[in-house]
């Protein structure tokens, strides 16, 4: 069951992902919209680990390698993220990471495919974003690494990125749901029809309705699964909604759409961790967006209407 957790909330302001500055305050501004009081009031149990320490762009005289910028940085915050997740699952709690841009989820996998591994078990994953985040170096266009980490937890790109932990790939292609997305890179494209992943497009959620998607992607992910990793970035909501991300694409998911995925995600019961990414406090309208996530974990992790 999902209720009465024992939580960790993981921050991780990383922003090197990403060409857009801002969204390492991501963490603090979820926080500050009450997070922690509100999931505490849920029944959980929270344990708040702070923020893992993760390098600022201004201390680093250049990006280096323009096909995977900061990469040595992204792939040293996400070793620590990863530790961190694994050895909450250890000592029986369920990591929530927040960040920060999307690479930190190749951290957060990474931390939570090992943990089950050392059981000989594997995990789902559910990937709510309006992008695919499949590129690789050789397919990026922005060499941004936030762009990236789908295919990471895939076992495609960087190997000092799929080899984090000592294994890869994290997830099996086949429990894989990718939900939502409606902005891809040209040879993105290719990637993701040969990736045998579960893809459902904004249109296959206009034509078959968010219950539809969520029903087959839930019976994806725990398909002979110990349980299912939620990775949600919030640019997967429509930009009306969640304007404060590094690239709103019209054409998202409802507010009510968004609530119905993340509520069915608790009624699975199956869920073992969750991250929330790309909020960018600069562009916000008074926290408008981060008031948005945390209403969305909470939904996640079993708030109801009745």
């Amino acid at each position: 069951m999902l209720y009465q957790m024992k939580i960790r909330i993981i921050g991780a302001p990383l922003d090197l992902g990403s060409d857009h500055r801002g969204v390492d305050m991501g963490p603090s501004v979820l926080r500050a919209v009450g997070l922690n009081k509100r999931l505490a009031e849920l029944g959980h149990e929270i344990v708040d680990a702070g923020n893992i320490p993760i390098k600022l762009p201004q201390q680093m005289a250049h990006f280096g390698n323009e096909r995977a910028k900061y990469l040595n940085e992204v792939r040293e915050a996400c070793a620590l993220l990863a530790r961190e997740a694994e050895q909450a699952l250890a000592e029986g709690e369920a990591p929530l990471s927040i960040g920060g841009d999307h690479s930190i989820a190749i951290g957060s996998i990474a931390g939570v495919a090992a943990h089950f591994r050392k059981r000989s078990q594997k995990i789902g994953l559910l990937w709510f974003d309006a992008h695919a985040d499949i590129n690789t170096p050789e397919t990026t266009i922005s060499g941004n690494i936030h762009g990236m980490p789908l295919a990471v937890a895939l076992g495609m790109g960087d190997d000092t990125l799929t080899s984090l932990g000592g294994f890869a790939p994290k997830v099996d292609r086949k429990n894989v749901a990718l939900i939502g997305i409606r902005d891809l890179d040209p040879l993105e494209k290719d990637l993701v029809k040969r990736s045998g992943i579960h893809v459902y497009t904004m249109r296959d959620i206009d034509e078959r309705r968010m219950k539809t998607v969520m029903e087959e992607a839930l019976a994806v992910a725990t398909d002979g699964t110990a349980g299912f990793h939620v990775s949600f970035d919030m640019d997967f909501v429509e930009p009306k909604l969640a304007q404060a991300v590094a690239t709103p694409v019209w054409g998202g998911a409802t507010y009510r759409e968004s609530h119905l995925a993340m509520e069915m995600v608790a009624d699975a019961g199956k869920m073992v961790a969750f991250d929330l990414t790309e909020v960018n406090p600069l562009l916000d309208r008074a926290s408008a967006t981060a008031a948005l996530g945390v209403e969305l974990i909470l939904s996640a992790f079993g708030k109801k209407i009745l």
